[in-house]
């Protein structure tokens, strides 16, 4: 029975409410927003009190990606080239190299934990490969705390960057079960392609973004917004059309758009925050809504396992790896490792398993779901105690005229600079 439009309002409504209050006691209770719209989105679900019956892979998969695709351009709109330019191979090599010796090291523990293939268990690795570390400075700032030095800009840089690889390496491995992909080798032209499409053409439509904005003058303020959003969404959709990483593309138009000048600059990202705000809450709902609490329970200890596994093994390996010849301290590496923070990137990524008909796809998605739970609570948790224990945290230095609106959590992939998706997008002057 097809429900009336007004009773899917009044619920709509409600979640987003709920939300919104979550995002204010996550300030003050240090745990990230997103593990708090998450349980919105489970106990709203067929296993909670709320009873509603949500399974449907395609429409969170799609809702997420759009998400996502406003989240990673809020991010990059809000980065500050002048700050991460320092950082910037650094920065690349945690989200390639560091990214792929992860989802190494995890499909290996994986493969032998599960009894599965080695290409499922690099699947496996692949989807929870990402970091989402602008989370960790929604707990910060929840604390007052914030970190030294070069951290900020590099861990702002490579959370704004790292999904494409992890994208990339899921299809690619989809494709080998699937029989779409001949080979692994097939797999290193599909990279270099997609790499070098999505950043030409995220970089071109960034500065086509600031040429429009500029140069159309239009009649109403109001129509300015529109227009970027619809630019946001072509970046994405022909990038990927073309055969490009629509996500790096959306990234990359941000961070160009960004670092130009441009008609209501402060209004626009002003917008943009509030969207990602709005996409954060929306995505997280809708993948809370997409598990099922009842399944989680029989893959416990070996989620617990794989959780561990990434959080003391995998992920400092890869950063001591990829940062074994950079300027960094032992105690700033090791900081770089804790705040490795799963987010809501691993679980759409474990929706693609589910719609290609992979081979136990559902315990896939159940034992990502399970990773980011025990991250977010486990790290995200204890960011500010292992800062002051490392000696790598500062006081937390608001910007002017700031509020508590913008110093709340907001943006996933962005606000690593004084302000705040899991993190604020501070809006520039």
């Amino acid at each position: 029975m097809t429900l009336p439009i007004e009773y899917l309002l009044l619920g709509a409504s409600v979640l987003l409410f709920l939300s919104v209050i979550a995002s204010k006691a996550s300030g003050h209770t240090g745990v990230p927003a997103l593990l708090l719209f998450l349980a919105i989105g489970m106990l709203a679900g067929s296993d909670g009190p709320g009873g509603i019956h949500f399974d449907d892979p395609w429409l969170a998969q799609s809702l997420g990606v759009v998400a996502l695709t406003f989240i990673l351009f809020a991010g990059g709109l809000d980065t500050d080239w002048r700050a991460t330019r320092g950082m910037l191979w650094n920065g690349l090599a945690l989200s390639t190299v560091g990214v792929g010796i992860t989802a190494a090291l995890i499909g290996w523990f994986a493969t032998a934990l599960l009894e599965v293939s080695w290409v499922e268990g690099l699947l496996i690795g692949s989807i929870v490969s990402s970091t989402d570390a602008a989370a960790v400075f929604a707990v910060l700032r929840s604390k007052h705390v914030s970190l030294r030095g070069p951290l900020k800009p590099l861990l702002e840089l490579e959370s704004g960057s790292n999904d494409p690889m992890a994208v990339f390496l899921t299809l690619g491995l989809i494709g080998l079960l699937t029989g779409k992909t001949g080979s692994a080798g097939d797999l290193v032209p599909m990279f270099v392609r997609q790499m070098a499409l999505g950043a030409a053409l995220g970089y071109g439509i960034g500065k086509l973004m600031v040429l429009l904005v500029n140069r159309l003058r239009l009649e109403h303020e109001g129509l300015y917004p529109v227009l970027t959003l619809s630019l946001v969404l072509f970046t994405y959709g022909a990038s990927t059309w073309l055969g490009g990483n629509g996500f790096l593309a959306a990234y990359l138009a941000g961070l160009r758009m960004g670092h130009s000048d441009f008609t209501h600059k402060r209004s626009l990202m002003r917008f943009h925050d509030s969207v990602a705000w709005l996409m954060q809450i929306v995505m997280f709902l809708t993948l809370g809504l997409q598990v099922f609490p009842s399944q989680l329970v029989p893959i416990v200890g070996v989620g617990l396992l794989l959780s561990l596994f990434l959080m003391v093994c995998a992920r400092p390996i890869s950063v001591m790896v990829t940062l074994s010849f950079a300027r960094f301290s032992l105690r700033e590496k090791l900081m770089v490792s804790w705040v490795g923070l799963r987010g809501a990137v691993p679980i759409i990524l474990a929706t693609f398993p589910l719609l290609a008909g992979v081979p136990r796809a559902n315990l896939m998605f159940n034992l990502v779901f399970f990773i980011v739970l025990t991250s977010v609570l486990l790290q995200g948790t204890s960011i500010p105690l292992v800062a002051r224990w490392l000696k790598v945290d500062a006081p937390l230095q608001p910007g002017p005229g700031s509020s508590p609106v913008w110093d709340s959590p907001t943006d996933l992939k962005s606000g690593l600079v004084a302000g705040g998706p899991g993190s604020v997008i501070n809006p520039k002057e």
